[in-house]
């Protein structure tokens, strides 16, 4: 007997071939799907280069920021210097002339309404001004000398600290001078106002403040 011949279809191969390859010959004649991969490493060598880039140029801005911070802190010594020249020829200059007037003050608000109940008003006002004035620049040049000392309670207490330091020094050794807590009180209150008008302001730009540890974000993988 003779066997029975199988014909095969012509192209048949060509798809066989198609499918051993994988699938990836197309239909204009074998060519590939794109790597992805290529493209991905792509992006992150340019995040790379923009992030470097960027450091490069911040480091070549940081210079001028650098040198105004310095000046600004040698002109808010300086101020603070003479302030503190100023403050101790007001109140620690004797004065053997008021030595029978004065007397200490322990009671807070005190003076204050000895200050209100004198017959003129521009005396009352120079009494109650002056001790506000003469707080403020501390409430604005402390957060500019000393970074630690910004914020609202850190400029009361360093200015009450003072304040009652020179007081006790007044009371102690300076002739005709006098502990008052009111003085203190008045001082401490222009440092605040002054801190609440410029120097929370000036000490923020000045010295920046720095991101917490819970603020700082974590940089995706990939990006310098």
């Amino acid at each position: 007997m003779t066997r029975p011949v199988r014909f095969r279809k012509r192209g048949a191969p060509a798809a066989d071939d198609g499918a051993a390859s994988g699938g990836r010959a197309g239909p204009a004649g074998g060519a590939g799907a794109p790597d992805v991969t290529d493209g991905a490493d792509g992006a992150d060598g340019a995040n790379g280069a923009n992030a470097r880039n960027a450091r490069a140029g911040g480091a070549k801005r940081s210079w001028p920021a650098v040198l105004l911070r310095v000046v600004v802190m040698g002109v808010a010594f300086a101020a603070m210097v003479g302030f503190a020249v100023v403050l101790a020829r007001l109140t620690l200059v004797p004065s053997p002339a008021s030595e029978e007037l004065v007397r200490s003050n322990l009671v807070p608000g005190d003076s204050i309404r000895q200050y209100l109940d004198q017959p003129q008003l521009r005396d009352a006002v120079k009494q109650i001004g002056g001790n506000v004035l003469l707080g403020v620049p501390f409430g604005v040049l402390l957060p500019v000398v000393w970074p630690k000392a910004r914020g609202l309670l850190r400029v009361v207490l360093l200015t009450a600290l003072v304040m009652v330091l020179v007081e006790t020094v007044q009371g102690a050794v300076v002739t005709g001078r006098a502990f008052d807590i009111d003085d203190v009180i008045l001082n401490t209150s222009g440092a605040l106002l002054g801190y609440l008008l410029l120097g929370r302001r000036i000490g923020r730009a000045v010295h920046p403040p720095r991101r917490r540890w819970w603020q700082r974000r974590t940089h995706p993988a990939g990006t310098a």
